[in-house]
């Protein structure tokens, strides 16, 4: 049944066109959640993996730091393109993967973020584009072979206490003002380019950002992960001055197609005293046309 459910849903989204702009109350009734307008015009929603309790390096990681689904719709009228990032175990990959491609979206990359953590975690990256609504009813259906937690999200009670960091210093060693998120503090520095992917613009929202998040883990310590979103010729520089600050690099990948120019994302780790950590990490920024 589920199957017939995405073969349906491919035909429509190869073969239907929407005769109105999006209405994105049904994507949110689709989706199971409301999403997020960025200042961009993205419509973001976001699936935290609250179900898993990852370890590494002896600390169990909130999903702020690295455990965060997404998926970002860029509206066009009366379609719309969708990007995501989807967080899964191993055993949910191959399933997850099998819906997407029965339902005619594309996995542009499939990856590990993290190593040694336990239970593993893989990464990976989604794209579609047609009616928005049919496309957010097919990643619900991949979706609900994962663990994925994909009822409504639940505002907070009451503010999240202060963090465990300095973060007044760690604004100024990194150069950009962070944010606190669900227990962590994170930073989002967009590339000075404008990307173009298969002749149109991809809008910084979706996923094309440097993130660099610290978690704190008590007397100004700090574990931390995080994605620099590089120029080929970056690559060298930013994972020389990264090892130069003792901080492990644990990815390198692709995940887009056909972007021009073209992008590579270093993912790493790093586990000591924060504003050492946030050192290395501007060191690594100043290796980048993003920096200040």
């Amino acid at each position: 049944m589920l199957r017939s459910i995405a073969l349906s849903v491919a035909v429509l989204l190869a073969s239907t066109p929407a005769l109105a702009d999006t209405s994105w109350s049904n994507v949110d009734s689709a989706l199971g959640r409301s999403g997020a307008v960025q200042p961009d015009g993205v419509h973001k929603y976001s699936f935290p993996r609250s179900d898993l309790s990852v370890v590494l390096d002896g600390v169990k990681l909130k999903p702020a730091l690295a455990l965060g689904s997404w998926l970002a719709f860029e509206p066009a009228g009366n379609t719309a393109m969708v990007m995501g990032d989807l967080v899964l175990t191993q055993d949910e990959v191959n399933p997850v993967m099998h819906r997407l491609l029965q339902s005619g979206l594309t996995v542009t990359a499939l990856h590990n973020h993290l190593l040694r953590s336990a239970p593993g975690t893989m990464y990976m990256h989604v794209h579609g584009t047609g009616d928005a609504t049919l496309l957010a009813a097919a990643l619900r259906s991949a979706l609900t072979l994962s663990k994925t937690p994909l009822g409504p999200t639940v505002p907070a009670s009451a503010p999240s206490p202060p963090l465990d960091l300095d973060t007044v210093r760690l604004d100024k060693l990194i150069g950009w003002p962070g944010k606190a998120n669900g227990g962590v503090y994170q930073f989002s520095i967009p590339r000075p380019e404008h990307i173009m992917d298969a002749g149109g613009p991809v809008p910084p929202s979706m996923g094309l950002a440097i993130a660099l998040n610290l978690q704190p883990t008590g007397g100004g310590r700090a574990v931390s992960t995080g994605d620099f979103v590089l120029l080929q010729s970056e690559v060298d520089p930013v994972l020389r001055a990264l090892s130069h600050a003792n901080i492990d690099v644990t990815a390198l990948h692709n995940h887009l197609g056909q972007e021009q120019p073209r992008l590579f994302f270093m993912h790493y780790w790093a586990n000591g005293e924060a504003a050492t950590i946030a050192s290395g990490l501007r060191k690594a920024l100043d290796a980048t046309a993003a920096r200040r």
